[in-house]
C-alpha cells in the first residue's frame, strides 16, 4: 500500500470529526504547550490555597468529608446495615477467596492484576515498575513525554494496573464486613506510598486521564468506608482532596484529546470531572467541572451508543466499562437531585437491553467479542470478572427500580450504590427469547429453547479492533460451545501481538491466509470491512430462525471473493452454510484457486473424533454435543489445541495477559470459487446433516436430512427462502 493510501486510511481510522482535536493535541505536545499549561510538580502552596473557597481549612477535612458522604452512595451511619447484608449475599469461603485474601496478599507484596492473577509487587509496591515484564519506567519525566507504545517498555497497562487502585474496593469492602481485618489502615498506607512516588505530572501514571478518573473513584469509595477510623485523619483526607483537584484539572486540560478518541476514555474522564464537581464544593472550580463533565458525558453517550444500544467500540467488555462509568455518574447525579437527562437515560436503557440479550443468566457470561483489556471499573461483588450480572442488576434498578435477575451475590453492586432497601425490589426477568436485531451495530441473535447464537454483520463507520466479520458465537445452556479467541495483550511479542486480533482467531472464513482487513500501525486497521445483511427471520418462540449475510473484505483479492454465511436454527440445532463466491462477474468456476480456512474454536472438554473424519463430540451436561463439517474433496479437517509453530492455532484468552490452549477445528483446502462448507452443531447426537456427498454448489439449495416433521420442513424452506430444503 502506497504512502498516500496509508495516510488516507490512517486519517479515516482517527475519524474526520475527531481530526481537529487530535491535530491540536499533537501540536500542543510537539510545541511544548502541554508542558507549560500543565507543568510537572506540585503547585506552590499559595497557588493551591487559591483553588479552595475562602473559609477552607485543611485541618477541618474530616468535617468536609462527613458532609461529602451525604452526597455519596452511603454514609458512615448506613454501613452497619450494609455489613449485615454482605454476610447474607456471599458465603465466608467465597468472600475470603474474592475479597479477604486481597489484603492478606498485599501485605506479602502480592497484588491481583486484571481481576485474575497475583503478581509480586514488593512491599511497599513500586508503582512505576512493570511487575509482569519486570521493567522500571523512567521517572521523573513530564507526563506528556511518555509513549504508550514504547517497544523497550512493553505494555503500559502493566504499570497502570496497580495504580488504578482496583484492589482498594476489596480492601474497603473487607473493612466494612470485617472491621478487625486492618484493611482501612492498609488502604491509607498504600495511598500515602502512591502519593509519595507520583508527584503530579512527573510519572507515567499521569499520562492518561482515564486512569486518573478510575483511581479517583477507587480512592473515594475506599475513603468513604473508613470515615471515623483513626487511619482516616485530617492530613490524609486533606491530601486526597488535593489529589482530586489535581485529577480534575488534568482531565479538564486534556478532555478534547479524550473526545478525539471517540471511545470510553472520554466517558470515563467526564465521569471523573463530574464526580469532583458534585462531591467537592470546597473547590472553586467544582461547579464548572460538574457542568463540563455532565455536558461531555451526555454528548459522548449520544455519540457513542448506537441507536440499537450497541457500542462504538465493538466490544462486550468496553460496553461494560461504559455502563459502569454511567452507573457511577448517574447515581451520584440522582443523589444530588440533578439526574442525567431523560434522553440520555433512555439511550443508556437501550445499551442495557442490548447487553441483557447477550448475558447467559446462569453464569453471567457474555460472548468475548471484541477487545478485552481486563478492565472492571466497579469490582463490587464476589462474582468472577466474566460475570456481567452485577452491572446489569444495578443498572436495571437505576433505570427501572426493579431487578432483572433473581437474588444472588451479583446483588452486591446494587447494595453499595443504592442501599439495603434495593435488595427487596421486585424481579422483572428479561426475555432473552426475543430476537436481537441490532442493525445499527450489526448484531443478530438466534435464540432456541436452550441455545442461542450471536453473529456479527456490519459495515464499519467507527474504528474496528479485530478482523472478525461474520464471527459466530454459539451457546448450549451455560456452555459457550463456539467462542471468540479474546484479546490477550495490547503489546507483546509476535506472533501473539497480531494473532488474537486476526481473522485466524475467530469463527469465520479466512481466504488465502489473509485477514479480512489490512493491518495498520498499533490498533489501526485499513480498508474497513463492508457487509450486508441479506435475511433475518427469527419469530419469537418459533422452532426455526435464519440469518444470512455477506462481507466484502476479500474483494481486494483475485476474483473479488465474497464470504456469505447462512445460520439456520432448528430448535436447538444449528446449520451453518459458508459460501465463498466470486464477485468478479465471470460465469462458472473462477480461474484462480484459493486456500479457504474455516475455524471453530470450541469450549474446553474431551472432544473425541467420530468415525466420520470431520465430526467431533463432547459430553456437556450429560449429552453428546456434536460439531460436524462437510467440505469439498481434498479439504482436511483437524482438531488443534495449543499449537505455536509454524503459526498459532487453538488458543484463547478469557482474561487480559493470560492465554490458554483451546480445542479448535480447522478445515482447510484449496479450490476454485465458488466453494461451500456446511457445519452442523447439535446439543445431542442428532440426525440432522447435509445430504450425502460433497456440499452442493453455492448456487444450489442445500439438502438437509434428518428433519421428519412436515411442518418443520416447510418452515425451514420458508425461513431460508428455499436456500435450505429438508428432504
Amino acid at each position: 500500500m502506497n504512502t498516500l493510501m496509508r495516510t488516507y486510511y490512517t486519517l479515516q481510522a482517527i475519524g474526520w470529526e475527531n481530526l481537529p482535536r487530535r491535530v491540536l493535541d499533537l501540536l500542543r505536545r510537539r510545541l511544548g504547550i502541554s508542558q507549560r499549561r500543565l507543568p510537572g510538580g506540585e503547585v506552590p502552596a499559595d497557588e493551591l490555597r487559591r483553588q479552595f473557597v475562602a473559609d477552607y481549612r485543611p485541618d477541618n477535612a474530616p468535617l468536609y468529608w462527613r458532609q461529602r458522604a451525604e452526597r455519596f452512595f452511603f454514609t458512615p451511619d448506613q454501613l452497619s446495615g450494609v455489613a449485615s447484608a454482605l454476610r447474607e449475599l456471599s458465603s465466608a469461603a467465597d468472600w475470603h477467596e474474592r475479597v479477604g485474601q486481597v489484603g492478606e496478599r498485599l501485605r506479602r507484596g502480592q497484588m491481583r492484576f486484571f481481576s485474575r492473577f497475583y503478581v509480586d509487587v514488593g512491599w511497599p509496591p513500586q508503582f512505576n515498575r512493570d511487575p509482569v515484564h519486570k521493567l522500571d519506567w523512567p521517572v521523573p519525566r513530564h507526563w506528556s513525554t511518555y509513549f504508550q507504545f514504547d517497544p523497550a517498555l512493553r505494555d503500559i497497562k502493566c504499570i497502570f494496573e496497580a495504580s488504578r487502585f482496583s484492589w482498594a474496593y476489596p480492601l474497603a469492602r473487607e473493612h466494612v464486613r470485617n472491621p478487625q481485618a486492618g484493611t482501612a489502615e492498609l488502604f491509607w498506607q498504600l495511598f500515602d506510598e502512591w502519593d509519595r512516588q507520583n508527584p503530579y505530572g512527573l510519572t507515567p501514571q499521569w499520562n492518561c486521564g482515564q486512569e486518573g478518573a478510575f483511581r479517583l473513584m477507587a480512592w473515594l469509595f475506599a475513603a468513604m468506608t473508613t470515615l471515623g477510623h483513626a487511619a482516616a485523619g485530617a492530613r490524609r483526607l486533606a491530601r486526597l482532596t488535593e489529589r482530586a483537584w489535581y485529577t480534575a484539572r488534568h482531565i479538564e486540560g486534556n478532555i478534547n484529546y479524550a473526545r478525539s478518541q471517540k471511545n470510553n476514555h472520554a466517558i470515563s474522564e467526564a465521569t471523573g470531572m463530574m464526580t469532583v464537581g458534585l462531591l467537592f464544593p470546597e473547590l472553586t472550580r467544582a461547579e464548572h467541572w460538574h457542568e463540563q463533565g455532565r455536558r461531555v458525558l451526555q454528548a459522548e453517550l449520544a455519540r457513542q451508543i448506537y441507536d440499537d444500544g450497541s457500542y462504538v467500540q465493538h466490544s462486550t467488555n468496553y460496553h461494560r466499562v461504559m455502563l459502569d462509568d454511567v452507573l457511577w455518574a448517574a447515581r451520584l447525579a440522582e443523589i444530588s437531585g440533578q439526574p442525567l437527562s431523560p434522553t440520555t437515560l433512555e439511550r443508556v436503557g437501550r445499551a442495557l437491553a442490548w447487553l441483557l440479550h447477550l448475558i447467559e443468566p446462569s453464569s453471567g457470561r457474555v460472548p468475548g467479542y471484541g477487545s478485552n483489556d481486563g478492565a472492571l471499573v466497579l469490582p463490587l461483588s464476589t462474582c468472577d470478572y466474566t460475570d456481567f450480572r452485577p452491572l446489569a442488576q444495578a443498572m436495571h434498578y437505576l433505570l427501572h427500580r426493579t431487578r432483572c435477575f433473581e437474588p444472588g451475590p451479583w446483588d452486591e453492586t446494587l447494595l453499595w450504590l443504592f442501599g439495603p432497601g434495593a435488595l427487596d425490589s421486585p424481579v422483572r426477568r428479561f426475555d432473552r427469547r426475543r430476537p436481537l436485531r441490532a442493525d445499527a451495530g450489526g448484531y443478530y441473535a438466534l435464540a432456541g429453547p436452550r441455545s442461542w447464537a450471536l453473529i456479527r454483520c456490519h459495515s464499519y463507520r467507527d474504528r474496528p479492533a479485530q478482523a472478525d466479520m461474520l464471527h459466530l458465537d454459539l451457546w448450549f445452556g451455560p456452555h459457550n460451545v463456539l467462542r471468540d479467541g479474546g484479546t490477550y495483550m495490547y503489546y507483546c511479542d509476535q506472533p501473539w501481538q497480531h494473532y488474537f486480533h486476526s481473522t485466524a482467531a475467530h469463527n469465520t472464513i479466512e481466504v488465502d491466509r489473509q485477514d479480512q482487513m489490512i493491518k495498520g500501525p498499533r490498533f489501526l486497521w485499513f480498508r474497513w470491512t463492508r457487509s450486508r445483511r441479506l435475511r433475518f427471520d427469527s419469530p419469537p418462540d418459533g422452532r426455526v430462525a435464519y440469518f444470512e449475510g455477506e462481507h466484502y473484505g476479500y474483494t481486494r483479492l483475485p476474483d473479488r471473493a465474497v464470504h456469505r454465511r447462512g445460520v439456520l436454527r432448528i430448535d436447538d440445532a444449528f446449520v451453518i452454510l459458508d459460501d465463498v463466491l466470486s464477485s468478479a462477474g465471470a460465469a462458472g468456476a473462477s480461474a484462480h484457486w484459493h486456500e479457504i480456512t474455516l475455524r471453530w474454536r470450541l469450549c474446553a472438554g474431551e472432544w473425541s473424533r467420530l468415525t466420520d473424519a470431520t465430526a467431533w463430540q463432547c459430553s456437556l451436561d450429560g449429552q453428546r454435543s456434536t460439531v460436524s463439517v462437510a467440505a469439498p474433496p481434498g479439504f482436511s479437517a483437524d482438531l488443534l489445541c495449543g499449537q505455536e509453530q509454524p503459526t498459532p492455532e487453538g488458543w484463547e484468552s478469557l482474561y487480559y495477559a493470560e492465554k490458554q490452549p483451546a480445542p479448535t477445528i480447522r478445515v482447510r483446502g484449496s479450490a476454485a470459487l465458488p466453494i461451500r462448507l456446511v457445519t452442523v452443531v447439535t446439543p445431542h447426537s442428532g440426525e440432522i446433516a447435509p445430504v450425502a456427498g460433497p456440499p452442493a454448489q453455492a448456487t444450489e439449495p442445500l439438502g438437509l436430512r434428518g428433519v421428519h416433521d412436515a411442518a418443520l420442513r416447510a418452515a425451514i424452506q420458508a425461513a431460508t427462502a428455499g436456500r435450505i430444503r429438508a428432504v
